[in-house]
């Protein structure tokens, strides 16, 4: 009886282990999938389908792994390959100089034993990779999942609180129908629970100029026919909108998203913060400003248009950054580009190929062009282009990155600032400078979502804002949006990890910088975070002639 007694006792230990490990592995699952919903919405990356196909996979092994089918007697979990799969993920995570050693046949096999499909070039495999380690430690990381998460939908709903005050500075609201949506702790994990009828929901009546010849899409501005009529447009029309789960999932940068946002600050909006139309006698240049994370890839996209884009925005000029070309591929991009736009002008890295590179291309012939700085030890990887308009230059540029462990740092605040606010300073005497591009730096802690955990990340660091205060805004060169959005966040830059772009966790690292002569010229400046297809997105600069 003493035996069967230890025998029943140990057996309801054994089980109570093996219910708690399992609901254990269960919560981990649901929170894995709930960072992967809120994964990166980058239409050309082939790393991120890989984590999806991943992380479902898992969950099905799993799962079949703790349910008996029927007809079956037992299914046994194996410890030591957990532990050895544990033991890997850690071992590349705890040193990463493994995995950028790694040639492309040894990540592609790692990938598979990881069971992430192992496609496309060796960026891609990196990224897959150090994405699926990330992932897989989200069971680890809670409160780091559950801050990030608030921001969208937070217990005190701080977020929607905030974007309602705008509203009701700037709209009328016609009806507010506040709830709350919370957390609950469930096994020491985060689950984010929201009811459909918990959701909050704010009704609000948006103010619209429509021209007779649109529309009436707010995302899509008069071309360039339409701006001759500009001047007729007198109706308002009233249309109500909503401020509801859907929006933030479908407009994120409309969310107040920061990790220490001070008062007074709200989210950027293009469709209520755009300036509006020049009327029909205003002579006016429209620059647009993308770095595209490569060019050829970027037309491959699908649901990406050039031509819709053109017919959107109806650009003057397009700078681009990060081009990514080579020489040789120069003859066949000019062949694909859009009728009206006649005036192309590239530069590419020739100290490592398929890396950096920049580009003008307009339908207004500049009087003059030139490329890099003039300095050999600053001009050999394609960062600069230079073109001299009528009333001004247009410099289209793509400062280095300090790079993984700051080692550009030095080379960087010494060495490239300097020389390249020289130059600006000397092209300054004969007509005024127009600076865009992605300039690898988030000013003020309010052009960074998460400033306290990039003190030391480059592009954020002490040295970099130093710099560039010191080599541009000190020396009359004005930051065109802040100047016109003080208190406003609105980010250029959202990193594949994590979800940045769907929860607008960014950087504004892309600027017009414009000399103080030209500033009051400026009639708008703006971000178009709609925009998919790069890392980055375009930015916007209209100045009256």
């Amino acid at each position: 009886m003493k035996q069967l007694l230890q025998f029943v006792s140990t057996t309801s230990i054994n089980l109570t282990s093996f219910a708690v490990f399992r609901k254990h592995l269960s919560a981990t699952i649901l929170v894995c999938s709930t960072v992967k919903a809120m994964g990166s919405k980058r239409s050309l990356s082939n790393s991120l389908k890989p984590i999806s196909s991943f992380v479902e996979g898992k969950k099905d092994v799993e799962l079949k792994g703790l349910e008996a089918n029927p007809g079956s007697k037992k299914h046994v979990i194996e410890e030591n390959d957990v532990n050895m799969y544990s033991v890997e993920i850690e071992r590349l995570r705890n040193d990463p100089t493994i995995v950028e050693a790694m040639t492309v046949q040894e990540l592609r096999k790692t990938l598979k034993r990881f069971r992430v499909p192992a496609k496309g070039r060796k960026d891609d495999l990196l990224s897959a990779l150090k994405s699926f380690m990330d992932s897989s430690m989200c069971g680890e990381q809670d409160s780091h999942i559950r801050e990030e998460q608030g921001l969208l939908i937070s217990a005190d709903n701080t977020s929607v609180e905030a974007e309602t005050k705008r509203v009701l500075n700037e709209d009328h609201v016609e009806n507010v129908n506040e709830t709350s949506e919370i957390f609950e702790l469930n096994q020491g994990k985060k689950r984010l629970k929201q009811s459909e009828s918990e959701r909050k929901t704010v009704k609000v009546a948006i103010k619209k100029k429509i021209s007779p010849k649109s529309n009436g899409d707010a995302d899509f501005k008069p071309s360039r026919a339409n701006r001759k009529v500009s001047s007729d447009v007198v109706s308002i029309v009233t249309e109500s909108g909503e401020i509801s789960t859907a929006t933030i999932e479908t407009e994120p940068w409309t969310v107040l998203a920061h990790k220490k946002p001070q008062k007074g600050w709200i989210a950027y909006n293009p469709k209520t913060m755009r300036s509006p139309p020049l009327d029909k006698d205003s002579k006016f240049v429209k620059i647009l400003s993308w770095n595209v994370n490569g060019l050829r890839a970027l037309l491959k996209s699908e649901g990406f248009s050039a031509l819709q884009l053109a017919q959107r925005e109806d650009f003057d000029i397009l700078c681009l950054q990060e081009t990514k070309l080579q020489e040789k591929d120069i003859e066949e991009i000019k062949q694909r580009l859009i009728d009206g736009y006649d005036n192309s002008f590239w530069t590419c890295s020739i100290s490592k190929l398929g890396y950096s590179g920049t580009a003008i291309i307009s339908r207004i012939k500049p009087l003059s062009v030139r490329y890099g700085l003039g300095i050999s030890d600053h001009d050999s990887e394609g960062r600069l282009v230079t073109a001299e308009f009528e009333t001004f230059y247009l410099i289209c540029g793509y400062i280095p990155n300090s790079g993984d462990g700051l080692k550009r740092l030095s080379y960087r605040v010494t060495q490239w600032d300097p020389s390249l606010s020289n130059y600006l300073k000397e092209l300054e005497k004969s007509k005024p400078v127009i600076l865009t591009g992605d300039l690898n730096c988030a000013h003020e802690e309010i052009d960074i979502y998460n400033p306290a955990g990039n003190k030391r990340s480059a592009g954020f660091t002490d040295e970099e804002r130093k710099s560039f205060a010191t080599n541009f805004l000190s020396r009359g060169f004005v930051d065109t949006f802040r100047r016109q959005h003080p208190g406003v966040i609105g980010y250029t830059y959202w990193g594949y990890r994590h979800g940045g772009r769907k929860n607008n966790r960014g950087w504004r690292l892309d600027y017009f910088l414009v000399s103080e002569s030209i500033a009051d010229k400026v009639h708008d400046s703006y971000i178009l975070p709609d925009v998919n297809g790069s890392d980055h997105c375009p930015i916007g600069l209209i100045v009256k002639s």
